[in-house]
This record gives C-alpha cells, structure tokens and sequence, in this order.
C-alpha cells in the first residue's frame, strides 16, 4: 500500500446558508481545495462526497453526480461517489479516498463533505437526526439524540463523578476558539454559567451542551505521497485511516460510557501510525454534545477513563496545554452540518500542521488526528496526520 498525503484543503463558512444552495456550497468547497493543490479539476480521477440526507434535507438524491456536474467536471465522466454513515459520512468518504490512492487505483482524487440543514423545520430536522439511531428499538419510543447523549453523560457523572461543570467546560473552551476561526458558526464567548443556565433540552444536557444544526461542506485533495512535493512545499501525510463499527442501539452495548468503536479506530490509527496517544499534539474530536468530547478524549487514550471532566475543568485540553482539543469551535461552535463535519475537521488540521490557523494556531503542531462518529457511536473513524 502507497502513501498518501493531503495537498489542498477549502471549506465553506458554516451556519445559516439561506442565500446559498445545496449545490453551491459543495461546489464552493472543491474549487477552494482544487485552487489550494495548485491543480485543475480535469486532474483528478474520482470524487467522493460524504453527505447523510440530501434526499430529506433538501429533497435530493443521486448527489455523486449532482456534484461532479455543476463542479463542471461532467465531461471529464469520472467516478463519484456518495458515502453515507450518519454524522460520520465525511470521514468515511475521506477514508474511502485514502484506501483508493494507497491502492494504486487512483493517483490524484478529492473527498468532500456536503449538508444543507438550515432549509426545513426544526421537528422534521430533528426527525431527520434521529434516523442515525435505532428507529424501531429507540426512536420509536420517543429518543432523540439529546436524549440518548443526556443517557452517557448521567451514566457518566454517577460512574466517574462528572459534573455538569466540566462539561460545560467544554463548551465555553470551544466557543473561546471558535471567536479566532472566520469560518465557525458561533463566534462568540459564553461562561460556564451561561451554559448552565439555558434551557434543558435532556437532562443533564442544556441548550449551550448541543450543537446546533447547520450548512457548510469541506474538501481536501489527495495523491499518492511520493507525488505530493509536484504540487506543494507543504503536503500533510495521512499516517493511518482506520474505522470501526458498534452496536447501533445503546442498550445493546457493553458500556455506554465508552464507545467502542471509537477504541477500535484509535488503536487500529496508532498501530497503523507507529504512534501513541501521548504523540497526538491537536485533535478536532466529535462533539456534537459536550459529554460526546469528554467520552472521545478518553476513549482516545488522550486521558484515563473517567479523568475527561476533571482534564477539561483544568484547562489540560486548551490550545497550548497538554493536548489541544477542537482548535476550530469544533461542532459545537463551529458547527454541525452532518456530512461535511469529518471532512470540515481534517482542512482544520490541515491548517495546524501547515502553521496557518492564525491566533487558535497550537505551538510547534506536527501532528494531528480527527475523530468522526455517526450517530451515537455506532460507526467511529480516526485519521492521523503529520508533516
């Protein structure tokens, strides 16, 4: 298997896109990648495009081609594909563009990330969400995924003694990063006790502990690695692409503490990469509820089990400290929209190594890593990168 690397990456704003569409942002997105890499898009060989429910968001199937033919790339008649695995699609379609050039079945290809979630009402996006779970076992009792995320963290707080402090935490560290990220949806400053103070939407989960829904898409480029220094000085190697499954209903899993496919994906990533936990020096984690963070730093390896809250409340995962952790605002300030966020997170790293994130910029980063699941866990991807 060849080595990849990473030699462009663009990204839309993320948020409340009225005045653009579905496939404007997706188009957007590529070209910025494509002009990032220094090529044309008549040089690429296949497109993957992660993206959970055009058809229900926007009334939309067969994107793959949508997206290739107003890109202008329909005469050229190259694959593309579009990859689903709720949340986590666009760290699946990266992962399928990686295992296509390591092959040697393409040299030069592209993994976006597209959603457009802004468009329909809250309860049919809300609905929409949901069908990333069990819909017989656990939406068709009313779950919903604030609901299931609220399930981990009170198992979570009377296992380990977590507070709704330190997952708040969690959300007033992002938000603080996000007001130097240009892109994000939220960039703003919010307190501990703003957080506490919204409404609840599950308890012990707040408004100010969720993401919101969004619309947004994201691009890298990739080719075969001994061919990135042709088109920049600065390419990032993708070390190590690895995913793995869980049961897709809480109930059925053997701790709903620990996602255990986020600990399969890790160990396989570090095994892959020759590297330890410890190594990592920035990470844009799932968070699209705050437990969601403190579960994945553990779950990582980044922190023992149980020790999230207690790291997060000491500030041990802030840029500069220990580990930085969600440089960007991650989902929950930089925004959620479903299918772009694995692809949003890797352009995000992409900057860090290459030192351009400006004033969230993390000290002296060579190497980074992204975490990606879909719904509550059921599917978990990890990437690790380094210069």
């Amino acid at each position: 298997m060849r080595e990849v690397a990473i030699i462009g990456a663009g990204s839309t704003e993320f948020g409340e896109l009225w005045d653009k569409s579905f496939r404007s942002i997706a188009v957007e997105a590529g070209l910025k990648a494509i002009e990032d890499a220094g090529i044309s898009g008549e040089d690429l060989e296949a497109l993957y495009g992660g993206n959970m429910s055009a058809g229900r968001f926007v009334e939309q199937e067969h994107i793959g081609v949508l997206i290739s033919d107003h890109a202008g790339l329909s005469g050229l008649h190259l694959p593309s594909t579009r990859v689903e695995a709720a949340c986590a699609s666009g760290a699946l379609a990266l992962h399928l563009a990686v295992l296509s050039v390591a092959s040697g079945w393409y040299d030069l290809v592209i993994a976006a990330g597209v959603e457009k979630m802004t468009d329909i009402d809250d309860d049919i996006a809300s609905d929409l969400l949901v069908s990333s779970v069990d819909r017989e076992w656990e939406a068709i009792c009313g779950a919903t995924l604030p609901s299931l995320f609220a399930l981990m963290a009170r198992a979570h707080m009377q296992k380990y003694q977590t507070t709704e402090e330190q997952m708040a935490k969690v959300a007033v560290k992002n938000h603080h990063n996000a007001t130097h990220n240009p892109l994000a949806q939220y960039r703003r400053e919010i307190t501990t006790e703003a957080v506490l103070g919204s409404p609840m939407v599950a308890d012990p989960l707040h408004v100010l502990d969720c993401s919101g829904i969004a619309d947004g898409a994201s691009a890298v480029v990739l080719c075969a690695a001994e061919n990135a220094k042709k088109y920049t000085d600065s390419p990032v190697y993708v070390k190590a692409s690895a995913q793995a499954s869980d049961t897709i209903s809480l109930h059925d899993r053997r701790d709903i503490t620990t996602m255990d496919a986020t600990v399969f994906a890790a160990k396989k990533a570090y095994q892959r990469a020759s590297l330890e936990p410890l190594q990592i020096d920035v990470a844009e984690v799932h968070d699209s509820y705050t437990i969601a963070e403190l579960m994945a730093i553990e779950d990582l390896g980044f922190f023992d089990k149980g020790a999230g809250g207690i790291a997060t409340g000491e500030g041990q995962t802030e840029i500069g400290a220990k580990i930085a952790i969600n440089p960007s605002g991650g989902l929950k300030a930089c925004g959620h929209p479903l299918g772009a966020t694995g692809i949003r997170q890797v352009t995000e790293i992409v900057q860090q190594l290459r030192g351009e994130a400006g004033k969230r910029q993390v000290p002296k980063a060579e190497i980074g890593l992204t975490h990606n699941i879909g719904g509550t866990g059921g599917t978990a991807i990890v990437h690790i990168f380094a210069v």
